[in-house]
């Protein structure tokens, strides 16, 4: 009796044991399938994101180690879809870009082959022939510039266009600039108002840089412009302001975000003449002398262009 009793007080131990171990043993077990059936729903969705963008994993029981794995994985979902809208957006670009380029290339070339037939014929005579022949060179000359505004633009956003920085007197630069526009003003019908500080202080730039944004600048106020253009010098702080306001009506809201893009023009604002590719290149230049060159526009109060660059060191 005695025997039995100790017996029976050694299996409950054990068996309760072995109970607590089974029960345990299953809540394991438990854990792990609800774990494996979430990392299997987690699989299926990668599965769905890879085909649909925008699907983001789920976590269908909880788990704190899974939650910070399945958010890391949502993160880098999210990186590709960024990256992939960017890519897309590039690709989107650049066909326009060779839409743009082709058809700058095209018109002139258009031209030139249709002088050159002309040209050709037996009974031209010869004042007509002369006057082929200028057009002729007149195009090749829109078509040189053409090819070295893409060679430029290229060289700039390599980091290859070579500066040679002095100290320059942006007013000498533009009384002679504006002195050779004067007949373009006259056939426009331009009226033009001069504002230039008095010995201005000079900036450190590379000269030939300077006239031709200038110049790019003057000739866009001509082709898009309309009877009036205002040109202020002034100083401003430790910069030099150049501004050119005039009315431009073909210019919208819409087009102001876009004006400095390369290639860009607003379809009412394309001429066979026109790349787009001018204001880009002239902005970069201004940005490589560390100044800024920006657009205002408003309804009825006309727009203005303004190039804003920093002084020389012996100036500042």
């Amino acid at each position: 009796m005695g025997s039995e009793m100790c017996i029976r007080d050694r299996v409950s131990p054990m068996l309760i044991l072995l109970i607590l171990s089974l029960i345990l043993l299953a809540a394991v077990l438990y854990a792990q399938y609800r774990r494996s059936r979430a990392l299997r729903r987690a699989a299926r969705d990668l599965k769905e994101a890879r085909i649909a963008p925008g699907t983001r994993l789920r976590l269908y029981s909880p788990d704190d180690k899974l939650e910070e794995l399945l958010s890391q994985i949502n993160g880098l979902l999210e990186d590709k879809e960024r990256e992939t809208r960017v890519l897309r957006s590039r690709e989107e670009s650049l066909r326009r870009q060779i839409a743009n380029v082709s058809h700058d290339l095209r018109t002139p070339l258009t031209s030139i082959l249709g002088y050159l037939q002309l040209m050709g014929r037996e009974d031209i005579s010869p004042e007509e022939y002369r006057h082929c022949l200028e057009i002729v060179e007149g195009r090749a000359k829109v078509l040189q510039d053409l090819i070295t505004s893409f060679y430029d633009l290229s060289r700039i956003e390599g980091g290859e266009y070579s500066l040679e920085l002095q100290s320059v007197d942006l007013r000498r630069s533009l009384e002679p600039l504006l002195a050779g526009f004067y007949e373009d003003f006259e056939q426009a019908g331009f009226q033009v108002t001069v504002e230039l500080m008095e010995s201005p202080p000079a900036v450190s730039a590379d000269p030939g840089a300077v006239t031709r944004i200038l110049t790019n600048l003057i000739g866009n106020a001509l082709k898009h412009g309309s009877k009036t253009l205002d040109i202020r010098l002034y100083q401003e702080g430790q910069t030099l302001v150049t501004a050119f306001s005039n009315d431009a009506p073909e210019l919208t809201q819409e087009d102001l975000p876009r004006v400095f893009e390369r290639f860009y023009t607003a379809d009412q604002m394309r001429t066979g003449q026109n790349t787009g590719l001018g204001l880009a290149i002239v902005k970069h230049i201004v940005q490589l002398y560390g100044g800024t060159l920006t657009l205002e526009s408003a309804v009825g109060k006309g727009s203005t262009f303004t190039v804003t660059l920093p002084l020389a060191k012996d100036n500042a």
